[in-house]
Parts: structure tokens; sequence; C-alpha cells
């Protein structure tokens, strides 16, 4: 099995010990940065499974950092910060992130966040599916479960790790309608955090992607007053 590999990118030699620490003991390799240009030259150097990034680091930002690195991989990017401001969540969110963490932290809330997200990431790219299971194909829209590639109009749609789950959760409940705070823990995997704009970050974000005109959607629909549905006509040539 290979062997996971992690990027811890912080200014703050305090967390990035205490957090390589951890991992080991987790088995996992990791590599650290100090700040952001060390953090990209790393990531161009390795193959990493999961990088975790500060958003305040010296020379190149955790925010520009992960919006670099979106333009070449889908892996889980968890961001850490010292600011509890909703603006930064959001922008995190916006540019790619997956997930978000305020400092201080729990350092067992961070390992469960992880493990979550190696887990889907990890298992959504694994091939143990068949081929009749790996496919979910609506009218204009595919979801390859297998090879982790989602077909919108004809064109192949990069995803982010979350984005992809949470739109495989969509299209797996079609016609079901979820409040945010469900869907946050389904696609989230995480009970104690239940955040609001975190989903409609998301949802803002894949129906950019895959919808034909993100302002009048056709497949993630708001119900107004409760949450979201997902709405798509079954592929008859399929």
């Amino acid at each position: 099995m290979e062997t996971i590999r992690v990027l811890i990118a912080d200014d703050e030699k305090e967390i990035r010990d205490l957090l390589k620490t951890y991992l080991k003991r987790e088995c996992y390799e990791v590599d650290v940065a100090v700040d952001g240009e060390d953090a990209l030259r790393l990531f161009e150097q390795n193959h990493y499974h999961l990088v975790i990034l500060d958003v305040m680091m010296p020379k190149i930002d955790g925010i520009e950092v992960c919006r670099r690195m979106r333009n070449h991989t889908n892996v889980p990017i968890l961001m850490l910060t010292a600011k509890d401001l909703e603006g930064d969540k959001i922008l995190g969110l916006s540019i790619g992130a997956d997930d978000y963490i305020t400092k201080p932290f729990s350092v067992n809330e961070v390992l469960a966040r992880i493990k979550a997200m190696l887990r889907r990431f990890l298992v959504l790219g694994s091939e143990s599916r068949s081929d009749e299971q790996s496919l979910i194909q609506f009218k204009g829209l595919t979801i390859d479960l297998k090879t982790y590639t989602v077909t919108a109009g004809g064109q192949e749609i990069s995803l982010t790790a979350k984005e992809f789950e949470l739109l495989k959760f969509f299209a797996s409940n079609p016609g079901q309608v979820f409040t945010k705070t469900q869907l946050f823990r389904n696609a989230w995997s995480d009970q104690y955090i239940e955040d609001d704009n975190t989903v409609m970050v998301h949802i803002r974000r894949l129906r950019k992607k895959i919808e034909p005109d993100p302002s009048d959607p056709q497949f993630i629909q708001t119900v107004w007053g409760i949450g979201y549905k997902f709405v798509g006509e079954k592929d008859a040539d399929r």
C-alpha cells in the first residue's frame, strides 16, 4: 500500500512540529514548509495526498498558495488560520480549500478531519468498484466514481475532493431535499461542526462548474426555506 504523504506549511515552528509529530505517529510521511514559496517548491517536487496550509504565511500567503495548487491538483487542502473571520473562511473555500480550522485547535479534531478527508479522497479513487457501480449518469452530466472525474455538457470538469463528494451525495439521492446541516454531515462526515456558509460556498462553486446557467440551475436547485435538492433526468441512452 502506498504511504500517505502530507505537506504542512506554517510559519510557526511549534505548529509545524506539533502536527508533524502526531501525523508521523499515524505512519504518514510528512514534509514541512516555513513559507508560501517553500510550500510551492516542495509541492512541485513531490506527490502529496493532503496539504495543510496556514493562511498567514510570509512571501506568499496560504490563500494564493491554495489557488496555485488548485491549478494542478485535486488533493484535499486543509486551511489553518489564527483569524476567526467569516470572510477569510469563505475566501479560502471559494478558491478551492476543502476544509478550514481556526487556531488554537484541538490536535485530535485536526487528525479526525485529516483522516476523513484522506478516506474520502482515497476511497473515491479506488478501483474496487464494478463498472456498473462506477458511473452516475444524467443527461448532460456524468460522474465517474472510479476515475474521480465529472463530465458536464460534454466537457470534463475539474472538482476538488470536497466538491466531488458533495456532488456524489446529491446525485446518489436525486429528488430528495436536504437541509444545509444534512448536507454538511453527509458530505463532510463531521457532526461536531455545522456551517451553513461552508455548504453554500461549495454549492455555488459546483453550480459554476456543472450548470449550463448557474443563475438558473437545472441540477442543484434551491428549495426556499429548507435547503437544496438534485434534479436530473436519467440518460435514456445509457
